[in-house]
């Protein structure tokens, strides 16, 4: 993937040892670590539009998840090495690696599933955490109705058993992608996505080992991930430091108040809507990188 053209100029670029995973991680800026983690079906490129604004502020660590863009792809079966610990994990390992033992932690759609898990695993990491556009797995999987079923139909296609989504998503990946971006959206189109970074998401989505790694990340979400979520929830396991919740206006989150969700989980929750769908960094760019300087510059 040498040929993509690079969308974060100034950035440093490594491949750092996560726990398991040997991560791409594109590094810049100077100030307290803010490490941002992104969704499917993209990789760390969806920051771009924030990357220069937010390192006049922070040291943007911006990694690609195990599985997706440039990092490695580990082998699994059932989501069982792509469970959110297990991706959480790589996270706290490579901040350990980089010589950062507390950082600030975002992540938007899966990336975010990651955060709020290594939130819970490991308390003494975070100094803040934010998340975009979801809700806890727990949540997702308890109001699965017919309604929310046909909205978020591929929780339950990528789940399958493997190789059923992998082999028709393989057959139509361009497609495929690209119907699931624009969807998404406010608008239902492209508009949105900077063409470099489209083609990012093209070349990683185009590779059937990574296709696979997706799988597998949704089939965690439907089996490891509930099981430790609940359990969390019956023990009443909570997240201890400051949260921020952000969600698409026009986005994926269900027909209620995310912030009452999250209380839920987390002591101390803030947030807000931001005009758009659910690509809030790519959407709108400028009201997310605003609400996440104001929240993460706070003590």
């Amino acid at each position: 993937m040498a040929d993509l053209p690079e969308l974060f100029p100034g950035f440093e670029t490594r491949m750092v040892e996560g726990e398991g995973a040997t991560l791409h991680v594109r590094i810049g800026g100077e100030g307290m670590p803010l490490v941002l983690v992104h969704g499917y079906p993209e990789c760390g490129v969806m920051w771009h539009k924030l990357a220069s604004e937010l390192s006049r502020h922070f040291t943007c660590i911006i990694p690609d998840l195990r599985g997706y863009g440039q990092s490695s792809v580990p082998k699994s079966e059932k989501g069982l090495a792509y469970s959110k610990r297990a991706m959480g994990n790589d996270i706290a390992a490579m901040m350990t690696r980089l010589g950062h033992q507390t950082f600030a932690l975002a992540g938007h759609d899966r990336g975010a599933r990651v955060a709020y898990r290594l939130g819970l695993d490991h308390p003494d990491r975070l100094s803040r955490l934010a998340v975009l556009d979801i809700l806890p797995t727990y949540d997702y999987w308890r109001q699965m109705n017919l309604e929310y079923g046909l909205k978020m139909y591929h929780w339950l296609f990528l789940a399958q058993p493997t190789p059923l989504p992998e082999n028709l998503i393989a057959r139509a990946s361009t497609f495929y992608l690209e119907h699931t971006l624009a969807s998404w959206t406010a608008n239902g189109n492209l508009s949105a996505f900077d063409k470099r970074a489209l083609e990012h998401y093209r070349a990683f989505f185009s590779d059937p080992e990574r296709i696979h790694a997706a799988c597998e990340d949704y089939r965690a979400g439907a089996g490891i991930d509930m099981d430790i979520d609940t359990a969390d929830r019956a023990a009443g396991k909570t997240i201890d430091v400051p949260l921020l919740v952000l969600w698409g206006g026009r986005g994926l989150s269900p027909d209620k108040n995310p912030l009452d969700v999250w209380r839920d989980w987390a002591t101390a929750v803030e947030g807000q809507a931001v005009d758009g769908g659910h690509f809030l960094p790519e959407e709108n760019p400028e009201a997310t990188t605003a609400a996440l300087i104001s929240f993460f510059k706070q003590s």
